[in-house]
């Protein structure tokens, strides 16, 4: 490199002129070209960053998406009297459908609406249904549903989205195929519409096998619930649970059944049982209503008697069902003693629950489960529900 120094009159150091050879130029050449390259590289990384965080809010979208409920938005406004929804849950056909039949036809029609969830392509008419009532209530968005999946409280939550379609209806029964009603629909109407609350069977759940850590913190383990699957709600619970876009997707990640007991697989069965047995239907509604720290707008008890099977082994392999009542079983005297019932024990909070009705002693159940034809027949031989003609139950759909 040649340097040429100048310096000035008054004494100020040289300035320096660079005079370039062709060896310093290549020289030069070279590191403005490293020098792009570099910036060029940390553009493709920025990009590429920016690209895989729109990705990836993209795929949480499209997942937050895919447990969302879509529900029409109406107006709260309606004409007539408030309705109650019969939410029905079941796998097919409604095998007690003569028995609906007589409550229903006993109650009136302006006060009450029916919606059925069942398998996809089933369809409820003259030939899969003795009841009238039933023909085309199935429900347009249906799944394909399992016991213990998160399966089961989306089949709920697409229920409760069809029901919230109509103003008119202000509480939302869920029930199953082998629920019975222990009164006539008058009864029934009166007990849930004076009620401004929600009927909930809700407790605290002690035990550590149902509740996954990995739930935290969207789930705080004093927030956790447990209860019964079959509820009573008011409208605006009802539309909490439709809305849900939070909780519902960390059910169906991490509140999973425990597979059975396999005995081909032997000692692995030890392995397999320490996983975290959590049925989400038994938790879901609770603990949702817990987050939005709905508790104190409930009735913390279900209006559905069911007996449960006390013989659960050390595995829980087989006491989980709830016994099945048969013809013999069904006995007047049996129903008045489930219609007697005026409080309920929860062990986990030392809580007694007195069934109250706006500060009215009440009977605590409405509804029963599970009762074979043969247990339904007797309820309507003793005109539980109301009166009925025999010729209309004889006569089966094609």
């Amino acid at each position: 490199m040649v340097v040429v120094a100048t310096a000035s009159a008054r004494g100020v150091p040289p300035k320096r002129r660079h005079v370039i050879t062709s060896t310093s130029g290549s020289r030069f050449f070279s590191w403005k070209l490293l020098i792009l390259l570099c910036v060029s590289l940390s553009c493709v990384v920025v990009l590429a960053s920016l690209f895989s965080l729109h990705s990836s809010y993209l795929s949480n979208a499209d997942s937050s998406n895919h447990f969302k409920v879509t529900r029409s938005t109406v107006s709260r406004t309606f004409h007539g009297p408030p309705k109650i929804a019969f939410l029905f849950l079941v796998r097919q056909n409604i095998p007690l459908d003569f028995l609906w039949h007589v409550f229903f036809k006993n109650g009136n029609v302006a006060k009450f609406s029916i919606y059925v969830h069942s398998a996809p392509g089933f369809v409820l008419d003259e030939s899969t249904t003795r009841s009238s009532f039933f023909y085309g209530t199935q429900i347009s968005n249906v799944i394909q549903v399992s016991w213990g999946e998160s399966s089961m409280i989306q089949a709920e939550r697409l229920l409760l989205a069809a029901a919230l379609d109509d103003p008119a209806n202000q509480r939302f029964v869920l029930l199953s195929d082998s629920c019975v009603p222990l009164y006539n629909f008058s009864y029934v109407y009166n007990y849930v519409m004076v009620s401004q609350r929600s009927f909930v069977d809700s407790f605290l759940d002690v035990k550590d096998g149902r509740y996954n850590p990995k739930m935290s913190p969207k789930i705080p383990r004093e927030k956790w619930r447990k209860g019964s699957q079959w509820f009573t709600v008011v409208r605006s619970h009802a539309e909490i649970i439709v809305d849900d876009d939070v909780i519902f997707p960390v059910f169906n990640k991490h509140c999973k059944r425990r597979p059975p007991i396999d005995n081909r697989k032997g000692k692995l069965n030890l392995k397999i049982q320490k996983q975290h047995n959590c049925i989400p239907d038994e938790h879901y509604v609770q603990t949702l209503l817990a987050m939005h720290g709905l508790e104190g707008q409930l009735e913390r008890r279900t209006l559905t008697y069911t007996l449960w099977n006390q013989s659960t082994t050390k595995m829980e392999n087989k006491g989980w069902h709830p016994i099945t009542f048969s013809y013999a079983n069904a006995s007047p005297q049996r129903i008045k003693e489930m219609k007697s019932i005026n409080h309920v024990y929860y062990e986990t909070e030392f809580r007694t629950e007195w069934c109250r009705v706006n500060s009215t002693s009440v009977p605590c159940f409405l509804f029963a489960r599970k009762f074979s034809k043969g247990a339904a027949m007797r309820l309507l031989s003793d005109e539980v529900v109301g009166h009925f003609q025999v010729s209309a139950v004889l006569d089966t759909p094609p």
